[in-house]
Formats: C-alpha cells, structure tokens, sequence
C-alpha cells in the first residue's frame, strides 16, 4: 500500500476478509442507470413507474450520515445522483456491517425506490454489497482536490469529486462524434497516417525523438499529420480527415500541451476560402449540437458562434496595431527591440513574432486573419493577388487561435525550392532534410485542394468555457514525483501557437 492508504480503511478492509467478505468481489451487480431510475420515480404528485418498485444500482458513495438507526448517502455513477436510505429495521442483520462503510467506497444496492418524509426520491436498502473497498481518503463532497495539480495528476479523483468535471469530457466526446457526422455527411473519410515519421514536417516545431530499434534509425513523433493525408488527395482520395494524436517538444501553458489532438483535412478542387465556410459551418454547428445555440461565454467574455465570421488581412491588422508595414525591416526591427522580442535570426520569424506580440490579444473574434506573408508559409499557394502573400488563413476567438488553413501549394518545383529554403535556414523548428517521397508525390500530381488545420483541445475549451487547456485534458501533462516518468513543465509557450 502507498501513504495515501489510510489505517483505519485499512483496519476496517482486514475485518471484511477476517468475517468472510471480499472488499473486492470479481463481479458488479445488473445495475439501473441512476438516471433511469429518477426518471422512473416521477414526482410526489405524479408517481412513475418504478415508484415504491424494487430497483438495483451501483455507485460511488459520498458522505454518509448516520443517525443511529437510520443513516443516508447520496450514490453517484455516470449518469446522475440519488439518495441511498439505510434503516436497520430494512437490514438487521447487516446493520453493524455499515461501520465498515466510507465516504468513496463502491456499492450494488438493491432496495426500494421510495421517498423521505420531506419528499426526497430515496432508495431503501434491502441488500448493500461493497464492490470495491475505497482505502484512501477522498476529498470531502462536492468541493473536490483544492490544490489544482492535485486535481490534474489525479484525475480519477477528480472526475467524482469535483462537480462539472466529468461534464467536461462528456461534452468532449460529443464534440469528436459531431466533427466526425458533420464531415462524414459531407462525403469526407477518415483515415489514419503514420504517428512515427522518417522525417517531421506539416509545422514549425520542435519534434520528439525515438529510435528505431528493427530499422537502427532516428524516427520522430509527428508534429502534424499533413504530408501523408496530402498525398492520399495525390491518391484520387479527394476528401479526407484525420483526428490526429500529434506531439511537439515545447513548452506548456494555459493553451499549450506537447501531446495534443488536430482534426486535419484536406478537399481536392477547393480553397482556403473553401476552408473558411467548412470551419465556421462546422463550429456553429457544433455550438447549437452542444450549448443549444450560438451565444458562447469564455474567459470572462461573451461571443457568437453563428457563421459566417469576421475577416481581416494580416498586413492590415500588423499595420493597426504594430504601427509599421508587415515588411519593413527597419521599424519591424525597432517595434521587436520595443517589446523585448529577441530576434530568432530570421526576419520573416521576427516580423510574426511581432504580429503575435501586438495584434493576437486584440483578435476577440470570431475572425479570420487571411493572407499570411508567404515567408512564413511553405505549405501554402501564392496569393495571385499579391505576390508577397500566401493564401491562408488563421482563426481566432478571445485572442486564441483555433484553426489555420491553406489553399494548397501543389506545385513540385516550388515545394521542392520552398523546402530547401527551410533547410537552409538552420531554423531548430525547421525540417533538417527535404522530404523527397513527397515531392515525388506532387510530381504524379495533386489537384487544387484546400486543407484545414483545427485544435480540438482549444475547441473543447471554447464549446465548454474552460479557461486552460489542462481543464479540457484527461491527462495533461506534469511536473514528475519521485519516480514517475512525466512530461517536465517548463513556464514559457511556444512562439509559434500549435496549428498546421
């Protein structure tokens, strides 16, 4: 047993197996959804079906009041909460066994559903059978872990005891099966590419390294999955997506996870303005699927999801609130020593580190930042507008940003060219090596394809108005105890926002 173990459980676990009683039986009880059951209770004027009516259930059990002969504990699962009644008279010859029961402790109860004398639906006890003995101590009600890490390294406390979290990942789950209806109605498939890669690409970020024992080669967790679903849209495929696991060695923050989830799409014959009226199609239709309509609350400020969104264009806004053109060296220059932005070494870095410095926070949204500088955009077409632009687009609500999109670059000489550039310019987030096989794969040719990049994580946070990406993570990552293998937590993010 760990410390967490407390004596007195423990003491009460060694008087069930000294009196014959398994703390923790192989098998679970034919329970009801709690649910079902106050549904079936109906109300005290309009009694329902299982009223007064023998029902089993099973649960976590939270504090129990005794009273003498009589004692009551709310019993949670899945679906809800109701009020277990234990009366010494229902189970004499089980009575004394109650002092064997903890707040957290597992039950299978079988009893009649019935009410109190001030009216509270109730379950009556006939039969308690503990399902799993609870021997650490857990918060007390509803007010959960109060020390917050606490809560993310031990999230299966959490869950139970702290009211709404479990909500949270209900609705996330809901917001996966919507992604996945919403672009499965539209003819799209999903597919899976690989999570090891030969080489990293699809992003600017720092990769993870493992080594290929069977191949005695480096390979690296994926940053993004783009390049492999871009050439299945080479193979005839036209219209896929991919839920993606992806991984990026950097730092965390309220809106940063090395380990996180992308939905990746990518449509042949289509655009990034294609791109756009997919991404605010899909997001209000997900907004009235899990809030019941468009008007969303996040970080302290209130927002409408309802399509179609604000556009802008990235040299206007830089202009606004930087004070200078998105490409004048000099005063981009000056603005960076202003702020304190360290120059990484690369003009077209320095100028969006600029732009993320002064215009992000003022991105409340939602909005659609179009036409990137195409320096920073190796994936992306030219902009026949503009030669100095990219067509792409990034999405922000509330200063953070959601999704990135392009209309896709499938010229083989320019990628190739493109590529090489990044190579060269000994960026540490930049490809080390061209990646050959997909040039080749533009070679065979690659139709005009818009391609979409979505955070779900930042998604969730916003459907579900959480103000950190830990609250929207089973499992986020930590600091590690003594003896555990975690992710290190250093305090500072990323320049670049996780994205395509």
């Amino acid at each position: 047993m760990t410390d967490l173990a407390h004596p007195d459980r423990l003491r009460k676990l060694a008087d069930m197996r000294a009196a014959g009683v398994d703390p923790f039986p192989p098998r679970g009880v034919d329970a009801l959804p709690i649910a079902q059951v106050i549904a079936g209770g109906g109300s005290i004027d309009a009694p329902g079906p299982l009223a007064a009516k023998r029902v089993q259930i099973a649960g976590r059990m939270l504090a129990l009041r005794d009273f003498g002969k009589l004692a009551f504990a709310p019993l949670i699962d899945r679906t809800g909460k109701i009020q277990i009644g234990f009366a010494k008279e229902r189970l004499p010859d089980w009575w004394e066994r109650r002092k064997w029961l903890d707040h957290g402790d597992l039950l299978g109860i079988e009893g009649e559903l019935g009410r109190t004398q001030k009216g509270e639906l109730t379950v009556w006890a006939t039969k308690v059978d503990i399902l799993a003995k609870c021997v650490a101590v857990p918060p007390e009600k509803w007010h959960g872990l109060v020390d917050i890490e606490q809560r993310y390294r031990r999230r299966y406390v959490d869950l139970w005891a702290k009211e709404g979290v479990r909500e949270v990942f209900e609705k996330r789950a809901r917001i996966l099966a919507g992604v996945r209806r919403f672009l499965d109605a539209r003819g799209y498939v999903e597919v899976e590419t690989p999570i090891l890669q030969p080489l990293y690409g699809g992003a600017a970020a720092r990769p993870f390294v493992t080594h290929y024992n069977a191949l005695d080669s480096d390979f690296f967790l994926r940053i993004a999955p783009e390049l492999y679903l871009k050439r299945l849209i080479v193979g005839g495929m036209e219209r896929v997506y991919e839920i993606a696991r992806n991984f990026r060695n950097e730092g965390l923050s309220a809106r940063h996870n090395p380990e996180f989830t992308m939905l990746e799409l990518y449509q042949a014959q289509s655009d990034y303005r294609g791109m756009m009226e997919l991404a605010e199609g899909m997001i209000e239709s997900l907004a009235r699927e899990i809030n019941a309509g468009t008007q969303i609350h996040f970080r302290g400020a209130d927002y409408d999801l309802r399509a179609p969104f604000v556009r802008r264009g990235y040299i206007d806004l830089f202009q606004e609130h930087a004070g200078c053109a998105f490409d004048d060296q000099v005063r981009v220059r000056a603005k960076a020593r202003e702020l304190g932005i360290k120059d990484p070494g690369s003009f077209p870095k320095l100028m969006n580190d600029v732009f993320e410095a002064t215009v992000e926070e003022h991105l409340q949204g939602p909005i659609f930042v179009t036409d990137y500088p195409l320096e920073i955009c190796p994936l992306a077409k030219v902009s026949p507008r503009d030669g100095r632009l990219a067509e792409r687009f990034e999405l922000f609500v509330g200063g953070m940003e959601l999704g990135n999109a392009f209309t896709e670059l499938n010229d083989p000489q320019d990628q190739y060219q493109r590529f090489a550039e990044q190579v060269a310019s000994k960026d540490d987030e930049a490809p080390s090596a061209i990646d050959i096989d997909y040039v080749q794969a533009l070679e065979y040719g690659m139709p005009p394809a818009g391609g979409l990049g979505l955070g779900i994580d930042r998604l969730v946070m916003l459907l579900t108005g959480q103000d950190t990406i830990r609250d929207v993570l089973m499992f986020p990552a930590l600091r590690p105890l003594t003896g555990e293998a975690c992710a290190t937590e250093p305090a500072a993010a990323p320049s670049i926002a996780p994205g395509r």
